[in-house]
């Protein structure tokens, strides 16, 4: 396919291709119920109660929301997903999105489970990364005490030594499955823990090629400084830099704990800050890609088209494997298919893991659809487009 070849994400043709007719039916149900945030807050409320209650709800559950936003069950259910989305070349990350571990024993577990999709990402031509949350093998308390400086007693100790050994036991399957590992982000309290284990592996792993990866939040002040600090850590210690950029998925609990605890509101002042931050962010990355690899994990229309535009100037070719763009399964489908269908490189976040366990995921799925101003409405109007697009095409 011809370079830099021009993308409409208005070609909803291109981009529910996918998706049958009774799929884009379904589609419209779901995101209709999502954009109004009267049924959304009701229907999530009753979906909670209903779970508790063991009332037989999950039927309803998994044949519409869970289906939409997860792969599956497992690792070997969720091929399917996988299969069907590489038929239109977008290619999959699957994310173990199960919120369980609270111990040592339920820590290991989750570790384990993450090691699996190492191993299958191996096999699997069209799964070129794996992913996983820090705060599910560690103990999130440990980690703001270490953060905040507080002394560890001889029990604390060596729980975080367990987390270093997990986090390093992780890194190196990745770099022995040559599979790079993407570490996503967490609030702010935890962050600069997590940042400083991330960049020790990357300085192990990272010699020849971007294999441990960092995920960077530009809702934060700092996120751009913090981004370019990187790059000089890197490039002082010789190691490549694996950048995933996302918008942020805290913003009410950081403002809520900033105001609580009386300290600067870490938090741009709004979403324009925020998407200035972004782009610098992907401007940085491309100015500097012979030595960051860039993931661009965004549902901004024009910060997609803003990264195609850089990757144009700086002659890069729409499938160089040191640029990605990624959204979440169920989402955006018109940016994913569309970007790969010109021949970029294009990944889908795709959630798995028993109904139940997952359930606080889908939960925020829909409270962030809700909250995102002209989200679910943006998928509404492409959703209906497709549909009366194919009643004036049929015969």
């Amino acid at each position: 396919m011809e370079e830099n070849t021009t993308v409409s994400f208005e070609n909803t043709s291109i981009a529910f291709s996918s998706k049958s007719d009774f799929e884009l039916k379904k589609m419209y149900f779901i995101f209709a119920s999502v954009d109004n945030q009267f049924i959304a807050k009701v229907g999530t409320g009753l979906a909670k109660a209903g779970l508790k209650l063991n009332l037989p709800i999950k039927w309803l559950i998994r044949k519409t929301v869970y289906e939409h936003f997860c792969g599956g069950e497992d690792i070997t259910l969720s091929q399917p997903t996988v299969e069907e989305l590489a038929k239109y070349n977008v290619e999959t990350i699957l994310d173990y999105s199960v919120e369980s571990g609270k111990d040592e024993m339920g820590f290991e577990a989750t570790a384990q489970e993450i090691l699996r999709t190492v191993e299958n990402a191996s096999k699997t031509a069209s799964i070129p990364f794996c992913v996983f949350k820090i705060s599910g093998i560690a103990s999130t308390k440990l980690l703001e005490n270490v953060q905040i400086g507080d002394p560890l007693d001889s029990q604390q100790q060596q729980a975080l030594q367990n987390i270093k050994q997990r986090i390093n036991k992780l890194c190196q399957s990745a770099y022995d499955h040559h599979v790079p590992i993407m570490i996503d982000a967490e609030e702010t309290w935890i962050q600069d823990v997590i940042d400083e284990m991330v960049y020790e592996m990357m300085a192990m792993y990272n010699q020849q090629k971007a294999i441990v990866w960092n995920t960077y939040q530009l809702y934060r002040k700092d996120t751009l400084g913090n981004l370019q600090h990187a790059l000089e850590q890197a490039n002082k210690e010789g190691f490549f830099l694996g950048a995933k950029l996302v918008r942020g998925a805290y913003i009410e609990k950081e403002r809520k704990r900033a105001k609580d605890m009386g300290y600067e509101d870490p938090m741009q002042p709004n979403k324009d800050a925020t998407d200035n931050d972004y782009n610098q962010a992907l401007a940085f990355c491309i100015e500097n890609c012979q030595r960051i690899s860039l993931c661009c994990g965004s549902h901004n229309e024009y910060s997609n088209y803003f990264l195609m535009e850089l990757m144009k100037k700086k002659g890069l070719r729409n499938d160089d494997k040191r640029v990605y763009f990624a959204q979440l399964y169920g989402m955006s489908d018109h940016i994913s298919f569309n970007l790969a269908h010109a021949g970029y490189n294009v990944v889908k976040y795709v959630p798995y893991g028993p109904l139940t366990a997952v359930m606080p995921y889908l939960f925020r799925r829909a409270e962030e659809n809700t909250s995102i101003s002209g989200q679910s409405g943006r998928e509404l109007t492409l959703v209906k487009m497709e549909i009366s697009r194919r009643k004036q095409s049929s015969p």
